[in-house]
């Protein structure tokens, strides 16, 4: 099983991103998708979920109205799609797939909001 993440970078105050987060090895719609991001010194945060077949989704308040998470099951892929960014969201992204007992991390995308 692999999960990657991808999409993560520099961006300005105010700016855009979406990240991926594609997963081999698994039948990838059955599982749910977690985005939790953590920096140095603080818990890891929960960001946003999605169920398997993507009608469900919640968001920490911290983000609402600001980030979007989706999927394309077709690509075995997931998505976080953020907007309106703050250098408070700075943080290494990551991506939790998982079903029952079973959950695949991947390895994290840093996001860094700067000017």
């Amino acid at each position: 099983v692999q999960v990657v993440e991808s999409g993560g970078g520099l961006v300005q105050p105010g700016g855009s991103l979406r990240l991926s987060c594609a997963a081999s090895g698994v039948t990838f719609s059955t599982y749910a998708v977690r985005w939790y991001r953590q920096t140095p010194g603080k818990e890891r945060e929960l960001v946003a979920v999605i169920s398997s077949g993507g009608l469900t989704t919640n968001y920490a308040d911290s983000v609402k109205g600001r980030f979007t998470i989706s999927r394309d099951n077709a690509k075995n892929t997931a998505y976080l799609q953020m907007k309106s960014l703050k250098p408070e969201d700075t943080a290494v992204y990551s991506c939790r797939v998982h079903l029952g007992s079973r959950a695949y991390w991947g390895q994290g995308t840093q996001v860094t909001v700067s000017s």
